[in-house]
């Protein structure tokens, strides 16, 4: 199975071993609740699923590699008590609490969550000593005489035999213990996964035309040679960064993420020429729908290999207008409810500053967003939207102190700025959304016009139809285009639509 099909069993299980009787004793008693096994090569995201899953479903994790651990670190250390049997008293062996199961007892104590996900890496690298420990722990879910809490899930993961010289094969009475799932790459849900986290383009390009160079692992006579998704996706970071900083991004930069030579040659070539068609065709122009005839003539009698790479430039282009404007959006709805509290507070005479409001409500946010994070529980997706709406808040309280508004009595006058400032970062937002609307709906009159209804117009509609914040725009900004093809290739639901569909925002309403 593919990444995303492991990601489903494991929500499914997780969700299964959590559900209660009406008694709340757990339907499947914790005793019986097979730990998981997931075996897959390196590097395809075996780890962020684990993040995902914790977010989706609000409980906790806790992550360790057993590579790490010694016997003593997983099971604890031997203490001597005292004890009394039939009279007679003994000196017998405890041990102290196990780093892990300790870990999971502080997990719930800062986060407040009582269930979660217990995720150990590498638990087939685990050492020779401790193997016995492991056997007793997946059977009887304790390390030492500690159990893990009854609530959280036991998720384990390794690497096959071929990928890892310190892999001990598990025996048939381990395995038996098992919910064992074999996962393997796939470039195709690899790629949904990268467009929605903003991998560069130039990677998702070049993967597009050469699927067969997204995960290679391969024994050579200059010894092992490998490229994986972790590695394009950390090569992802840094080429954003270097381009930032006006850095190059050359055969040196990729061959320290991608450990294939011929590879890494092969993408820093191609990023080469990548670099040099954004400008040979005035992407910006295109999008503008200000591009020369000779422009489309070129693109339309370029190879197929070179209309991909345009197409790819001008798609991101789009997309990150898209994500600038979905973000921002976000960001302006949890504020409303924010302000409009706020408003009712200064309505109602409070004596109470709105920086101090402004203040209390941030603080909240950080608070909660905190022990999210020590839960392990917290995605990406969720900590930039908080950071967001923190940057609002902070923004107006600071600009509310620069003004001096900041005494009881000046609510009034404090919320009339929060409301012009409001309404005038929305106007902000919604000219850059039309922009982005406008600039879409050029990209498919040029696709239109320069390659026709073919696999370009394919592609385009398949790439935007996979981005979440994509998805979301489109559920608010008219483009016919994207329906009449998307309705064309199958690849749009009208229903999914409405569904999805947002409110404007109600600049109005701080004023009711």
């Amino acid at each position: 199975m593919n990444i995303q099909e492991a990601k489903e069993q494991i929500r499914q299980t997780v969700t299964i071993y959590l559900e209660k009787d009406a008694h709340g004793r757990y339907r499947i008693p914790p005793e019986r609740q097979r730990p998981i096994f997931m075996i897959g090569s390196p590097g395809i995201g075996k780890t962020a699923i684990m993040e995902q899953i914790a977010s989706e479903l609000g409980i906790g994790l806790v992550s360790y590699s057993m590579t790490h651990h010694t016997r003593q670190s997983a099971l604890g250390l031997p203490v001597i008590r005292t004890a009394s049997y039939a009279g007679k008293t003994f000196e017998i062996t405890e041990y102290t609490m196990s780093e892990i199961i300790a870990a999971v007892y502080k997990s719930m104590e800062e986060s407040g969550r009582t269930q979660g996900i217990l995720f150990l890496d590498e638990i087939n690298c685990v050492s020779e000593t401790l193997a016995p420990a492991m056997l007793q722990f997946l059977q009887y879910k304790t390390f030492g005489t500690h159990r893990v809490p009854d609530g959280w899930v036991i998720v384990t993961a390794g690497n096959p035999p071929q990928f890892n010289r310190s892999v001990r094969e598990f025996d048939v009475a381990m395995m038996d213990r098992l919910k064992i799932l074999e996962v393997e790459p796939d470039y195709t849900v690899w790629r949904t996964y990268a467009v929605n986290a903003d991998v560069h383009p130039a990677i998702l390009n070049y993967l597009d035309i050469r699927k067969d160079d997204f995960y290679r692992i391969e024994n050579t006579v200059d010894g092992k040679t490998y490229c994986t998704a972790r590695g394009w996706e950390d090569l992802s970071d840094a080429m954003r960064l270097y381009e930032e900083n006006g850095y190059k991004v050359d055969d040196s930069l990729v061959l320290q993420y991608i450990r294939n030579k011929k590879i890494a040659h092969e993408f820093a070539t191609y990023y080469d020429l990548y670099r040099k068609y954004r400008g040979d065709y005035e992407t910006a122009a295109i999008l503008n729908g200000t591009e020369s005839a000779e422009v489309r003539r070129r693109a339309g009698r370029a190879a197929f290999d070179e209309r991909v790479t345009l197409l790819s430039l001008l798609t991101d282009s789009v997309l990150g207008e898209i994500r600038a404007s979905v973000r921002e959006e976000t960001a302006l709805r949890a504020a409303l409810p924010i302000f409009r509290d706020i408003k009712k507070e200064v309505a109602g005479g409070t004596k109470r500053p709105v920086v101090d409001s402004l203040k209390a409500r941030r603080e909240a946010l950080e608070e909660a967003m905190a022990r999210d994070k020590k839960s392990g529980a917290l995605s990406s997706v969720q900590e930039r939207s908080t950071l967001d709406l923190e940057d609002i808040l902070e923004k107006a309280e600071t600009q509310l102190r620069i003004q001096g508004l900041t005494q009881g009595s000046d609510g009034e006058a404090a919320f009339a700025w929060i409301r012009e400032n409001f309404g005038a970062r929305a106007a902000a937002m919604k000219d850059g959304a039309d922009t982005a609307e406008k600039h879409l709906d050029n990209l498919f009159e040029f696709v239109n016009s320069a390659f026709g209804s073919g696999n370009e117009m394919l592609l385009l509609t398949t790439h935007l139809s996979v981005s979440r914040d994509a998805v979301k725009f489109l559920s608010g900004h008219r483009c016919d285009a994207y329906y009449k093809y998307a309705k064309k290739y199958e690849i749009y639901n009208r229903e999914e639509e409405l569904d999805r569909e947002l409110d404007a925002i109600d600049i109005d309403s701080l004023g009711d």
